[in-house]
C-alpha cells in the first residue's frame, strides 16, 4: 500500500546516517524491546476497552516498531522486509491446509490442534520437545496456557473439563495440608500448582485465563474506586473504618 511504503520511507529517513534522528540512530533491535512490549500492551488495553480510535493509534505504533526492526535487520544484512512477508505468507498457507489444500477442519479447536501439529513437524529438526518454542518472557498465565496447548497437540490432555475440576480440588487439598504443616517453599509450590490447574480448566472451557484475570482486575479496580468515592462523599476516612464497614460498602457497590 502507498501508506505502508510511506512509513518505510519515514523510518529510513529517521535512520539515515547523515541526516537522521539521533535517538532513532542510537536504537538497536534489543534496545527497542521495552517500548515494543509497552506498545503491545497499550493495544491490548484498547481492545479490552473497545476503544477503536485508541486501537487505531496503538496499531500504528506497533507497525512502527515492526518496520524499525526490519530496517535495523536490513542495515545489518540479516534479512529484508520481503523476507519477513514471504515467510509469514508461506507459513499461513502451509498451516491452513483446510483452506489452501484438501484437508478438513470442522471447528476452531481442530484448526488450532492441526496448527500445533504442523508447527511441530516443521521444527522437529530444531526442537527436542513438543513444548519448545514458548517465550518465557511472556506473562506466566500465557506461558502456562501455550504450554498446555502444545502438550495437548500430542494427546497429553484431559478429555473434558470435569477431570480438570477434580484435579483443582485435589490441588486445593494439597495446599491446605501444606499451609498447615509445610515450610513457605512448599506452600508457594502448591499455589503454583493451583494456578497452573486453573489455567488448564479455563483452557478446557475455551476461556483465555490472562484475559479473564485482566477482567477481574478491572472489575476490582472499578469497585474499589467506587468504594473510595462512597466514603469520600460521606466525609469519612477509609483508614479509620473497620474491615466490616469497608466490606459493607463494598457489598453495596457490588449490588449497584
Amino acid at each position: 500500500m502507498k501508506e505502508f511504503d510511506e512509513l518505510i520511507q519515514v523510518v529510513a529517513r529517521l535512520r539515515d546516517p547523515e541526516n537522521g534522528c539521533p535517538w532513532d540512530l542510537k536504537q538497536t533491535s534489543r534496545s527497542l524491546v521495552p517500548n515494543f512490549i509497552e506498545e503491545l500492551y497499550e493495544a491490548i488495553e484498547a481492545i479490552e476497552h473497545d476503544d477503536q480510535p485508541h486501537l487505531c493509534e496503538e496499531l500504528g505504533d506497533i507497525m512502527l516498531h515492526v518496520v524499525m526492526q526490519i530496517r535495523i535487520a536490513e542495515e545489518n544484512g540479516d534479512f529484508t522486509g520481503a523476507d519477513v512477508l514471504n515467510r509469514i505468507c508461506k507459513k499461513l498457507i502451509i498451516r491452513h491446509p483446510h483452506i489452501f489444500s484438501d484437508a478438513k477442519a470442522t471447528d476452531a479447536d481442530e484448526v488450532k490442534m492441526n496448527w500445533e501439529r504442523l508447527k511441530r513437524r516443521e521444527k522437529e529438526k530444531r526442537d527436542r520437545s513438543a513444548i519448545d518454542g514458548i517465550p518465557h518472557s511472556m506473562p506466566g498465565l500465557i506461558v502456562a496456557q501455550r504450554m498446555q496447548e502444545k502438550a495437548a497437540s500430542v494427546g497429553f490432555d484431559w478429555p473434558s473439563p470435569e477431570p480438570v475440576f477434580e484435579k483443582m480440588k485435589e490441588e486445593f487439598a494439597e495446599f491446605e495440608e501444606a499451609w498447615e504443616n509445610e515450610p513457605q517453599e512448599r506452600i508457594e509450590d502448591e499455589i503454583g500448582d493451583i494456578l497452573f490447574t486453573v489455567v488448564n480448566l479455563a483452557r478446557k472451557l475455551h476461556i483465555d485465563s490472562e484475559a479473564a484475570l485482566r477482567g477481574a482486575i478491572r472489575k476490582f479496580e472499578n469497585r474499589f474506586r467506587q468504594v473510595e468515592k462512597e466514603f469520600a462523599n460521606a466525609g469519612l476516612d477509609m483508614h479509620e473504618q473497620t474491615l466490616e464497614q469497608l466490606d459493607e460498602v463494598w457489598e453495596a457497590v457490588k449490588r449497584k
